[in-house]
């Protein structure tokens, strides 16, 4: 991730206990870190990627939780969304070298040169474990940021009508409103805020998605959001009426 988070929390009370919170999300995020970061060469996937097609690798349970399940959302994006993407001669079949087993929580990848990269998952998984955090000390009312780009609200803020969120000059072009209003939901944001900051590769086309746009979308939690903010922007007109209809999906802003 290597990305600031921003947490604001309302109406709360013991700051000891308060500090003590923001500890457990912390230690939390860097275990995350160390068990998913794509560029830390001494991350649990790192390790992964460099032996997982010599011999099963057994992992921890929060890096086998998001690998399954980014199998199964590549399934129900119909294949927009791919964390094998960055695989050596991928093709739409390189996830499916990728082998789970429950029994004995190990990943092995039948085919060389095949990697996994969590970067556009790992901020929405992050935002359900500190959820978790905050509701386990029955914090209701909190605002947590990750990088501009993923959000979670909980509760409201101190006017009581959920966390208003602004896009500020990302609104200014388009006809989308300029900020929403979210309750116990989260906000995610995946494209190009320039026309030069391509980064995201289509499964369909293997190539950089071009130009400067971007796509936010409203969802119940930050691990589905993180999900189709990145397959919808990725997606022809075709495949997103199709996830629109499978995720019954309400609110997206194109920006």
């Amino acid at each position: 991730m290597h990305t600031r988070v921003d947490i604001v929390i309302h109406d709360w009370g013991d700051e000891k206990e308060l500090m003590d919170v923001i500890y457990r999300i912390e230690e939390a995020l860097r275990q995350l870190e160390g068990a998913a970061n794509f560029y830390d060469p001494e991350s649990e996937l790192a390790k992964i990627n460099r032996i997982g097609a010599l011999h099963p690798v057994k992992i921890s349970s929060d890096l086998y939780k998001m690998i399954e399940s980014c199998l199964a959302y590549n399934t129900r994006t119909f294949g927009c969304f791919d964390v094998t993407i960055h695989s050596e001669q991928y093709n739409r079949d390189s996830i499916h070298s990728v082998c789970l087993s429950a029994d004995d929580q190990t990943v092995f990848f039948k085919k060389q040169g095949t990697v996994i990269n969590l970067s556009g998952f790992l901020k929405g998984y992050a935002l359900e474990k500190i959820r978790s955090i905050l509701q386990a000390h029955t914090i209701e009312n909190a605002l947590v940021n990750m990088g501009n780009s993923s959000v979670l609200a909980l509760g409201s803020a101190p006017d009581g009508n959920g966390w208003k969120i602004g896009f500020g000059n990302q609104a200014e072009s388009t006809d989308n409103p300029a900020e929403v209003c979210l309750y116990n939901e989260c906000l995610t944001t995946s494209g190009n805020d320039s026309n030069t900051r391509k980064h995201i590769i289509s499964p369909h086309t293997n190539r950089l998605v071009e130009g400067k746009r971007q796509l936010a979308v409203v969802t119940e939690d930050g691990i589905t959001g993180e999900v189709l903010s990145t397959s919808l922007f990725v997606a022809d007109s075709t495949l997103r009426e199709a996830m629109i209809r499978a995720f019954a999906i309400k609110t997206i802003i194109e920006l």
